[in-house]
């Protein structure tokens, strides 16, 4: 008798979503298998998806030895061994995705997944992140892939070149939309060129907002959105129309929720007409007060310390002296001055020390002599207007509250990011030295995330419809658990093959009630790696 064991664990999980949602199919219409390649792509993404959700650091070119402790012909079908799973396969197939136009095919598998699930898309979050990668890469011109370059590190890395990715997702945190930019490129130039090529390529119901954060706010892009667009999105505080209005004298309407007070206007931006809400939160009041306070003792630091320096300065001339003073007040709104004067003070030519001989000539100087306080006044009137920011929509009937709840969804594609950067997942490990493989394994890492944030949201909705629950980390019963806790609770799930006279008999092992309902309340498409 002969047994080998292979950890299934959530894997079922995540190849049954990607069965359901068509991915493979998609995929193999795109990128056929031409050729004696034994693998087709759709069968490499799948096994890349399993991988980026395996909770382990594997690199591409450690993926063989990655499944070598998985049943691979039951996640990836018949025939299939982990030794085929070879860098230079992963290689081909990120080749073929980025000929292709990977763009283009993410856009292709969002439509097929939104036919699929029925999600009534109401929002559509707009942003843009950056990756740093290790070694160099050459750019070729003329090549219209990205180039990975130095540009502003979101990350800190500023040593490391990086290339950015811009994601469009629903409502609930689902991908519609993924492009890789060059490191470089502007957010301001990116999060509007991916809004309009997501309108050109998916048609959405009237009512559907895109929104984004400041990096959306400018004059050219209010000026360049589609007609029939709704947008929300944060106003820079950096606007001179946005800086008055928030230390204004404002009459605030309290909200339903009681964190929150509004304070609604309707301007002229870009050519077009808005409306601007002005929100107060004191949660963010009592953060920024704090953060407020700091600052201070920063700058009274530094401003008693260039007062004291101006006092040292001995100036040829009064005026100068004056001039001096004042660019000091200038600079240091937070300061009053006391007992401010100009004093002039006689020396000995060549510096000579003593009481200067009868008729010998002087040298005159001026000298500044002040000191400095706290401007109350304008600090805490400063201080009052922490807690406030902007948002704009060019719906001029939406309502303030409902307005800052879509805007405060925006979380949701940031939480994409934070999964893709998430180290337990190694998505966002990159390794590859070809720009346009790196192009490609970006729209494999946000495919990954959907195949997550759709399994995720499922779970969520069956566990609602059947009022059924699962314990969460800290042992108590939910309807909402993320997906990564359900993978880990599916932990321990191991295929068994016992071999007996060349006789093989397969069995499920480790099974138990929690995993059970999970893989019952995933649907048909999982049960079958299971059952």
């Amino acid at each position: 008798m002969f047994v080998t064991t292979r950890s299934l664990d959530h894997h079922g999980i995540v190849s049954g979503i990607y069965d359901e949602l068509e991915i493979g199919k998609v995929i193999d219409e795109v990128l056929p298998k031409f050729g004696q390649h034994k693998l087709a792509h759709s069968v490499v993404v799948k096994a890349m998806i399993l991988n980026c959700l395996g909770f382990v650091d594997s690199r591409l070119y450690m993926y063989s030895q990655y499944f070598e402790t998985l049943p691979v012909e039951r996640l990836l079908g018949s025939g299939i061994s982990a030794s085929d799973l070879t860098d230079d396969v992963l290689g081909r197939t990120l080749d073929g995705i980025y000929e292709a136009d990977s763009t283009q095919l993410f856009m292709k598998l969002a439509l097929k997944m939104m036919g699929i699930v029925n999600i009534r898309t109401q929002l559509l979050q707009c942003d843009t992140t950056n990756f740093s990668v290790h070694g160099d890469y050459k750019h070729i011109d003329g090549s219209s892939a990205i180039e990975i370059t130095y540009g502003h590190a979101k990350d800190g890395r500023d040593d490391l070149q990086r290339f950015g990715l811009g994601i469009i997702t629903n409502q609930y945190g689902i991908p519609l939309f993924a492009k890789a930019y060059s490191g470089n490129a502007s957010d301001k130039e990116t999060i509007i060129e991916a809004m309009k090529k997501l309108q050109e390529n998916i048609t959405f119901p009237d009512d559907v907002y895109y929104i984004a954060d400041s990096a959306l706010y400018s004059d050219y892009n209010i000026k360049s959105m589609r007609e029939g667009m709704k947008w929300i999105t944060r106003v820079p505080s950096t606007l001179k129309l946005s800086k008055d209005l928030l230390i204004s004298d404002l009459e605030f309407k309290q909200g339903t929720d009681s964190r929150y007070s509004f304070y609604e206007t309707v301007v002229e931006y870009g050519g077009i007409e808005q409306k601007w809400v002005v929100v107060h939160s004191s949660e963010m009041q009592k953060r920024k007060e704090v953060t407020f306070e700091k600052k201070i003792k920063r700058i009274v630091k530094e401003a008693q310390k260039e007062l004291k320096d101006l006092r040292r300065i001995e100036f040829a001339c009064e005026e100068d002296a004056r001039e001096a003073l004042e660019r000091w007040k200038k600079e240091n709104p937070y300061f009053l001055l006391e007992n401010a004067e100009i004093l002039t003070v006689s020396t000995r030519e060549n510096g000579k020390r003593g009481r200067p001989k009868k008729d010998e000539k002087l040298i005159v100087h001026y000298v500044v002599t002040a000191e400095a306080v706290r401007n109350e006044e304008i600090t805490l009137n400063e201080k009052e207007h922490q807690g406030r920011f902007i948002i704009a929509s060019n719906d001029l009937n939406f309502d303030a509250e409902k307005m800052l709840d879509y805007y405060k969804n925006q979380s949701k594609v940031e939480k994409g990011f934070r999964f893709i950067k998430d180290k337990s997942f190694r998505v966002s490990e990159v390794y590859l030295k070809k720009p346009q493989r790196i192009e490609a394994l970006s729209m494999v890492m946000v495919l990954t995330r959907m195949v997550y944030s759709v399994a995720e949201w499922k779970l969520r909705k069956r566990l609602k419809e059947t009022g059924e629950t699962i314990f969460d980390q800290v042992k108590k019963q939910t309807q909402k658990p993320t997906l990564k806790w359900a993978f880990i609770l599916m932990r321990g799930i191991t295929e068994v093959k016992i071999e007996i006279d060349s006789k093989v008999i397969t069995q499920i092992a480790n099974m138990d009630e929690v995993k059970d309902k999970i893989i019952r309340l995933m649907g048909k498409n999982c049960e079958k790696y299971y059952f």
